[in-house]
Order: C-alpha cells, then sequence, then structure tokens
C-alpha cells in the first residue's frame, strides 16, 4: 500500500511542496520568461532541494520508514536531475551526485524489483532534450557523465 491510512495527511503535505518546489520547480526554472522570475524559481527549487536532503538524513524515505507514493513522485525527479534538469532547465545550484544522502536514496528506489526495469535514461534524455525546439532547436543531446552507472553502486540506506 502505496498510501497507507495512517500517512494520508503526512504524504498529502509532502506531495504539495515537493510538487511545487521540486517537481514543477525544475519547470518553472527552465520556462522562466525572466531574471526574477528564474531566481524566485531557482531559491525555492535549492530551498526545496535542501529539506528535502535534510528529511533523508533521518529518516529512511520522505514521509518516515516506509516506501510511499511520495517516494515515487520524488524519485522520478531526482532520477533526471542530474542528466537533464541541471543542464537543460539551468538548475544548476545542486545535484544529487554530489549529495550521498540523496544520490543512495535514489539508489534504493532505483533497485528495488522492477524499477531500474523502467529506466531509460537515454530515452528521457532525448525525450526532454529534443521536445523543446524554443529551448533545444538543434536537438542536440548532451552526454552526460553516465548518472545511471552511480545507480548500480550499493546503497547504505538499509542502515536506518
Amino acid at each position: 500500500d502505496l498510501y497507507p491510512e495512517e500517512l494520508r495527511e503526512d504524504i498529502d503535505s509532502i506531495n504539495s511542496w515537493v510538487y511545487e518546489r521540486l517537481n514543477n520547480g525544475v519547470y518553472r526554472c527552465g520556462f522562466a520568461k525572466s531574471q526574477e522570475a528564474y531566481d524566485k524559481a531557482i531559491d525555492e527549487l535549492t530551498e526545496a532541494f535542501d529539506k528535502v536532503e535534510g528529511i533523508l538524513k533521518k529518516n529512511r524515505y520522505i514521509a518516515g520508514e516506509k516506501f510511499t507514493e511520495a517516494d515515487i513522485r520524488l524519485f522520478v525527479t531526482l532520477l533526471r536531475f542530474d542528466e537533464v534538469y541541471i543542464v537543460y532547465f539551468k538548475t544548476n545550484t545542486r545535484s544529487v551526485a554530489d549529495s550521498p544522502v540523496l544520490l543512495n536514496y535514489v539508489r534504493e528506489i532505483y533497485q528495488m524489483p522492477g524499477v531500474k526495469e523502467t529506466v531509460n535514461m537515454e530515452q528521457i534524455k532525448a525525450h526532454y532534450y529534443c521536445s523543446h525546439p524554443s529551448l533545444n532547436p538543434f536537438s542536440i543531446v548532451p552526454r552526460g557523465f553516465n548518472f545511471e552507472a552511480l545507480l548500480e553502486e550499493p546503497h547504505n540506506r538499509s542502515n536506518m
């Protein structure tokens, strides 16, 4: 059960700020139409990134000790963060790869049965870099540093 009754209030609260500041925050940065809009969005995104990192230093999962839908929502953004959002949407104030806490969190979820098989980083990158002509008129897909290889390494989250 990814949405247990006893955690619904916490999950809903987490989802509201994670969506606004992280999931949608990357788009607010990338599609900002003014420096002021970008600065506001990147400040909020950076603050949320740090908040997530602080929570996951103490808790195994974002809503506590149980894996929930809030983790899935967070995972999909963190998975794409370094390979797509940092470059494409100018969200370069933080990096998952540079945060041992977040990297291990993403590793744990990536290594759960059935998750790795749903991740195709080349397709993710091709989709983003080739679907917004106003941001990338020549559809050039950056090579990146193979973030997915980092996810294959053992995580340390089971010690929590």
